[in-house]
């Protein structure tokens, strides 16, 4: 490997960052939001939101959308703390309905949790 070429965990972790864990997190609160009871539905309803900016955000330079007002902000947020801060809060705001008892599915939170685990494990492996 020469210099100029980037290590093959830090393409992963672009690559997941970029087009799969908004994707996976927007699909599961969707669910969240679908089958969900009462107070349940909130912080999935957040996160779901959240994620589908991030993922217009990704999107919009492909479909030259970018010239669209919101895209700058949500590009300016996503980027910040090396593209792990919204990852991280999209998907504590998702977690707090992890603890709330009308919640449905438990297998929606094992698959959250499993996939956080991973995002982050490819973030301090890209550190490292």
């Amino acid at each position: 490997m020469s210099f100029f070429e980037p290590s093959p965990v830090l393409l992963a972790f672009i690559f997941v960052q970029r087009f799969v864990f908004f994707e996976v997190l927007g699909s599961l609160a969707l669910i969240r939001v679908i089958v969900g009871r009462g107070v349940a539905r909130l912080p999935a309803a957040i996160a779901l939101l959240i994620s589908s900016a991030a993922t217009f955000a990704s999107f919009a330079p492909a479909l030259n959308l970018q010239s669209l007002p919101l895209y700058a902000d949500i590009a300016r947020v996503q980027a910040s703390g090396g593209g792990v801060i919204l990852p991280l809060v999209a998907s504590a705001i998702f977690a707090i309905s992890l603890v709330l008892p009308q919640r449905k599915w438990r297998w929606i939170d094992v698959v959250h949790i499993v996939g956080l685990l991973a995002f982050l494990g490819l973030w301090l492996a890209t550190r490292v």
